[in-house]
Order: C-alpha cells, then sequence, then structure tokens
C-alpha cells in the first residue's frame, strides 16, 4: 500500500517546477503500480505545447479554465472544472489556461520524474525493470 500527501513531496524531486507549470508526481514507475500520477498546476495566460509520443496521458480539471487545442486535427476544446481528456493517439496538443489550472494527470507507462520535455514537448520512453526483473 502507498500513502502520500501533497505536502510531503513539496520542494523534493517529486515536484518538478518550470516556467508555466509545477507538477507534484505523487506515483512514479520506481512505485511499481503500473501508471504514475501527478497534479499539475498550470500558470494563466501561459501557452504549453506538448506531445507525449510515448505515453497515453489522461487529464482531469480539478480548478480553473482554459482551453486545449488539438494540433493534430486542429480542434479547441473548452476545459473548466470536471474536464477530462485523453490524449489517447499521442497527440500533439496545446494548453492555454485564461486561469491558473489545477490537475490531475494520470501516464501510461508511468513517468519516472526525471523525464524533462524535449524541443516538441515529448518525454523519452524510460522504463524501470519490474520487481521480478530485479530479482533474477
Amino acid at each position: 500500500m502507498i500513502v502520500r500527501t501533497l505536502e510531503e513531496i513539496t520542494d523534493t524531486e517529486r515536484d518538478v517546477k518550470t516556467e508555466h507549470w509545477r507538477s507534484k508526481r505523487i506515483v512514479l514507475a520506481g512505485d511499481g503500480v503500473g501508471f504514475s500520477l501527478h497534479e499539475t498546476v498550470l500558470e494563466a495566460g501561459s501557452i504549453n505545447d506538448f506531445w507525449y509520443a510515448h505515453h497515453i496521458e489522461a487529464v482531469w480539471v480539478i480548478e480553473g479554465e482554459g482551453e486545449l487545442y488539438d494540433k493534430d486535427n486542429d480542434v479547441t476544446y473548452q476545459l473548466r472544472p470536471g474536464s477530462v481528456y485523453v490524449l489517447s493517439g499521442n497527440e500533439h496538443h496545446q494548453l492555454r489556461p485564461r486561469t491558473e489550472m489545477r490537475t490531475v494527470c494520470v501516464f501510461n507507462p508511468p513517468v519516472t520524474g526525471g523525464e524533462v520535455h524535449d524541443e516538441n514537448g515529448v518525454y523519452p520512453l524510460i522504463v524501470l525493470p519490474t520487481p521480478e526483473e530485479e530479482a533474477s
């Protein structure tokens, strides 16, 4: 069983801060559960380009409002509390928060926490060995 609070991971290596967003990585690949779970807060008025070429991401908007632009299909979606989107096709996308936006994100495969977006907004695929693989 894993029990964590946001407070205990604040300002640790699980708390990743960039110019326009902050992501607290609550569950990571090293926890061995097959997904990662993050709270991400995006700055109002920012434009954030992402492309998870190696991951499926599901996002639930908890607070704030903004837009999700699907760059692959030239479609814009309005986001508000209760909105959920799933990048099931590895879509290039852009998040444009009008107000500060707090989200809960799930990644599969899980991220390790050490990934950094490259110039295309992509996280590299880092696969950790399973506990069974490490034991053998």
